[in-house]
């Protein structure tokens, strides 16, 4: 793979991978649309470890308080019991996704990694997202969210193992349909993103392992950084952009793209 493809590779898991379009979408479209080869599991490891850095660095003080409080006494009041009862719930928003992974993964791969069906899932989605978004009741904060909230979101998110339906697009949605303000929303999707690409890039390193998948390790890193540098922008400016202008510009290019990809592939 050329060193210009990969790059943009990284650019597009940068810019896709917290905006509600699906990044995933995309990373199989691009190399369809432009007629190249598979960029290969080496490079979307280090495009997806990328993500993580950037969100990691993002919510270091979030997360400083998650991992500090995690298990103090559930009584205890104040922002430490908040800290530690959001880690439990992000730990029980992220279950299904790894229970669901485990059975469903091989098989969304195989039948669900074409134009038709990104297509669909992007229209359908996109449309889910603008009706969450429409309500216009969301008045919940994250610290009232129950373990049942978490794990319906978490269900949520198992729909973003289908291309097309967007991890942080569902997972918004899921919370904007439980009351949650958009940002708060957003919050909560960002957060729950981390193990959930933790999990999928040990994954995807331990398939790189069985396949002696060859590697660049200044290629990776390049890519790596690349998509860091980008994704800690992109989420920086759709937490202010959302907060001021809502779903909708997503919401149609979700559906345009979804239209276009019908009237190319159908």
């Amino acid at each position: 793979m050329e060193i210009l493809h990969a790059f943009l590779l990284a650019v597009v898991q940068g810019l896709t991978e917290f905006l509600p379009i699906s990044s995933s979408a995309h990373l199989v479209l691009l190399p369809i649309l432009m007629d190249w080869q598979d960029q290969g599991l080496v490079i979307d490891v280090a495009a997806h470890l990328g993500s993580l850095l950037a969100v990691l660095f993002y919510f270091r003080d979030d997360l400083g308080k998650l991992l500090g409080q995690a298990f103090v006494p559930a009584s205890t009041p104040g922002e430490n019991g908040e800290a530690r009862d959001l880690a439990w719930l992000l730990l029980w928003a992220t279950l299904p996704i790894l229970v669901l992974a485990l059975f469903f993964h091989a098989y969304v791969i195989q039948y669900s990694r074409d134009a038709i069906v990104i297509a669909v899932t992007s229209i359908f989605f996109g449309l889910l997202l603008w009706l969450a978004d429409w309500r216009g009741s969301q008045t919940r904060m994250t610290r009232q969210l129950t373990k049942t909230d978490a794990l319906l979101i978490g269900f949520a998110q198992a729909f973003a193992l289908i291309p097309g339906a967007s991890r942080s697009g569902v997972t918004i949605t899921a919370a904007m349909w439980l009351g949650l303000t958009r940002v708060e929303a957003a919050r909560f999707s960002f957060l729950l993103a981390i193990p959930t690409i933790f999990a999928a890039s040990v994954f995807g390193i331990y398939q790189a392992v069985l396949e002696a998948a060859s590697v660049q390790w200044s290629f990776g890193f390049g890519v790596l950084a690349c998509s860091a540098i980008v994704t800690f922008f992109c989420i920086h400016w759709f937490i202010k952009f959302i907060a001021q202008i809502g779903m909708l510009p997503f919401v149609l290019y979700r559906v345009l793209l979804g239209m276009v990809l019908l009237f190319a592939y159908w």
